[in-house]
């Protein structure tokens, strides 16, 4: 089995989010194009992998993005319709983790994958209204794959972006990556340099019309801007060195989580199964990828390299939500609550309260 090893602040979100993550779900739903394909019409012909448990009528909503690992795997293949028959399964597509944030607080998703930077902030005090939510898989350790992309090359390090202008999602795993990377080489945001908040798909336009110097972002549109000739000057491999890891994760609401084991047991399983076919047959993986990023394939398959899969054994394990991954949050914390993007951080043991190793770990134990 071939492993990829490589190694979020943020602004709170309000807790008058209703009508924001309203608007923002009518803008994915209207405006989320899968090449034709949707879940559930990419590969009706799935099987599923194991016996398929009829017994499950769970009705699950799920906030995704098109992040080039195992969810969309999941998503493209129909795993989760194929081996649960008889659940009611949604899927709404996200541009960043504060809308997920946003589709929780309004009611609006029992599920959805997010940094650790947003997930963090909705599980500090005082948390967003009417969030309550649980880290339960762990879709991806980032490296390469969010990087910050500088206009002119003449800058080579981070101290050039000085007086310049830099977008990022806000409340992103980016985001935290960008101030960190910034607090590193003694730059202050909005005095030494301008930081921006945009979303990934208007960043191409805005450093096009010269209205931005940098981005720190995923892709495709970090590869967008590559090809538009940009240079990488600093990616979350990076900042993971200087001991700042940023994940991609998976979350649910307490409320779901406690409802749904035998769903969530189920999800983890199809999830584990993407990860493992990354690994073992990344060209067949990368058909699923390609779908949701709208790129080749062979530009799907390319993109594995810049983050790290792990399995729900290793998931359940001490290394991770079996054990140290709250410290992760909780130092992410303290580090948001200097830059101001948290008004409070709680105890170590706060955090591990918003870690479910649950699933993986039911997974892993078959």
């Amino acid at each position: 089995m071939t492993r990829r090893r490589t190694h979020e602040g943020a602004t709170p979100v309000k807790t008058t989010i209703t009508a924001l993550a309203a608007a923002a779900l009518a803008l994915s739903l209207s405006g989320c194009v899968e090449s034709g394909r949707s879940s559930a019409a990419a590969s009706p012909d799935t099987d599923c992998p194991w016996e398929p448990d009829e017994s499950i009528t769970t009705e699950a909503r799920i906030a995704w993005q098109a992040i080039p690992n195992g969810d969309v795997v999941v998503k493209d293949l129909g795993l989760l319709e194929a081996c649960m028959p008889n659940a009611k399964i949604s899927w709404v597509q996200a541009a960043s983790g504060g809308d997920v944030v946003k589709y929780y607080g309004s009611g609006d998703v029992d599920l959805g994958l997010m940094g650790s930077s947003p997930a963090t902030i909705a599980s500090s005090d005082p948390v967003v209204q009417d969030v309550d939510i649980a880290v339960v898989w762990i879709h991806d350790v980032i490296g390469d794959a969010e990087s910050l992309i500088v206009k002119d090359p003449a800058i080579t390090d981070i101290a050039g972006l000085r007086g310049r202008t830099v977008a990022v999602p806000f409340s992103s795993t980016a985001h935290y990556s960008l101030l960190q990377a910034l607090a590193e080489a003694g730059l202050v945001p909005d005095e030494d340099v301008t930081v921006i908040n945009l979303d990934p798909e208007k960043m191409p336009a805005a450093w096009q019309g010269d209205q931005i110097d940098a981005a720190w972002v995923w892709d495709p549109t970090q590869s967008q801007l590559l090809e538009d000739g940009g240079e990488r000057i600093l990616s979350s491999a990076d900042t993971a060195e200087a001991g700042r890891p940023t994940y991609d994760v998976g979350t649910a609401s307490r409320a779901f989580i406690d409802a749904n084991p035998d769903f969530l047991a189920q999800w983890a399983k199809a999830q584990d199964h993407a990860v493992r076919l990354i690994e073992d047959d990344p060209a067949a993986a990368a058909e699923s990828v390609a779908v949701a990023l709208g790129i080749d394939p062979a530009d799907a398959e390319k993109q594995f390299a810049g983050l790290t899969y792990l399995t729900a054994e290793e998931q359940a394990g001490p290394d991770y939500l079996g054990g140290t991954f709250a410290s992760d949050l909780f130092n992410t914390a303290g580090f948001l609550l200097e830059q101001g993007g948290i008004e409070g951080v709680g105890t170590e043991e706060d955090y591990a309260d918003h870690v479910d190793a649950g699933p993986a770990a039911s997974v892993s134990g078959d």
